[in-house]
């Protein structure tokens, strides 16, 4: 069922649209994401909590909801941003569409809005607060002024802590490892998407999940082959938790980092990080290897990044560059035992060229 629905941005902008999903107001902060497909995926990474998605490809819906792809148990995003919306999906693994799947987590979403105006005015304003409400609360007052008092309410991402919201409260394995032969994996789950546990437990690795403030001599309990410090959304500074239990593990398991995992690595070493205009999030992010020389084509979701005049100073090796804006995509130390990497190599959606990771970390880190 659809509904009349407003888009307003922090800095002035307001859109009028067709609603789908939860008939509510809910604001975060809107980026744009430039996947051509995956919208599921996108949509249920822990890593999207307390933002709007605007998705630059104009079709949403076509291959509705289904029950293989999920990254995570719930939705943590505040809203979907959409050009066209279409309400009937064609494919034969779909078992409810987006719109119901998004009124049962009470989230709104809204099309029929330019999103090509949205993404530019994102890309050159860099992200900001924004919301989507129904036009039936208007009540007389202009769009824009009821979209003004609403996005007061909006807390802004930076310096906001959001692993604790979305991290597990108490260990458990992830199911499908055969045996467990290969060793134990214990992985800090920051907001953790579901197919970087299965990357481990693929190759047969029993795989513990613990919260993300889980204390470090705990974590070495339980003898693990390697630690997982995971992927989640919020700025790493805010995760002041993180960095004891971090600082404990190093030098004691090899460990690889992934996105938030890679921040709050790299503010474990003394490194500072900081927020970007308007971040990276989509499927076609060019990275390169430094140590092989070849552009991985990435799938990514992060609005921080690791200054990298802080990493010269350490006992670390940059190893991956953007070939957007140059900022640190990967670091490591043989020295250490550890791999870091921003971008997201178990992809999901996304490209298969960065899943060699998973593969080169077992091969040099763990043998």
């Amino acid at each position: 069922m659809s509904w009349q629905a407003g888009l307003y941005l922090e800095k002035g902008y307001a859109f009028e649209g067709v609603g789908f999903g939860a008939e509510v107001a809910m604001g975060g902060e809107a980026v744009f994401n430039t996947g051509m497909t995956g919208y599921q995926e996108i949509f249920t990474d822990p890593s999207y909590h307390e933002q709007i998605v605007v998705m630059s490809y104009p079709h949403l819906g076509n291959t509705g909801i289904n029950s293989g792809d999920w990254e995570s148990k719930s939705l943590y995003l505040s809203g979907v941003v959409a050009r066209e919306y279409n309400n009937k999906p064609s494919s034969w693994r779909s078992d409810q569409t987006l719109s119901q799947l998004l009124e049962a987590h009470k989230i709104p979403g809204i099309s029929d809005v330019d999103t090509r105006e949205i993404t530019e005015i994102i890309r050159d304003e860099g992200a900001q607060r924004g919301i989507i409400f129904p036009l039936s609360s208007l009540k007389g007052r202009s769009l824009e002024a009821c979209g003004k008092e609403l996005i007061a309410k909006v807390e802004p991402m930076e310096g906001l802590e959001l692993v604790s919201r979305v991290s597990c409260k108490k260990p458990y394995e992830f199911p499908g490892a055969k045996t467990g032969s290969a060793g134990t994996v214990v992985v800090y789950d920051y907001g953790v998407k579901t197919n970087i546990l299965r990357s481990f437990t693929e190759q047969n690795f029993k795989t513990m999940v613990v919260p993300y403030n889980y204390p470090y001599q705990e974590a070495l309990s339980y003898k693990p082959t390697a630690v997982v410090l995971s992927n989640g959304p919020g700025d790493p500074a805010g995760v002041p938790d993180a960095v004891p239990q971090i600082e404990g593990l190093l030098g004691k398991t090899p460990i690889l980092a992934i996105c938030m995992g890679h921040q709050l690595l790299a503010r474990t070493l003394g490194c500072q990080t900081y927020k970007l205009s308007f971040g990276h999030h989509g499927i076609n992010h060019p990275v390169r290897d430094l140590t092989s020389g070849k552009i991985l084509i990435t799938s990514q979701n992060h609005g921080f990044s690791v200054k990298a005049q802080d990493l010269k100073s350490k006992d670390v090796s940059v190893s991956h560059v953007s070939l957007n804006d140059d900022t640190v995509e990967g670091f490591f130390s043989e020295k250490m035992k550890f791999y870091s990497v921003q971008f997201h190599p178990e992809a999901k959606p996304g490209p298969s060229d960065a899943a060699s990771i998973f593969d080169y970390f077992v091969r040099g880190f763990l043998k």
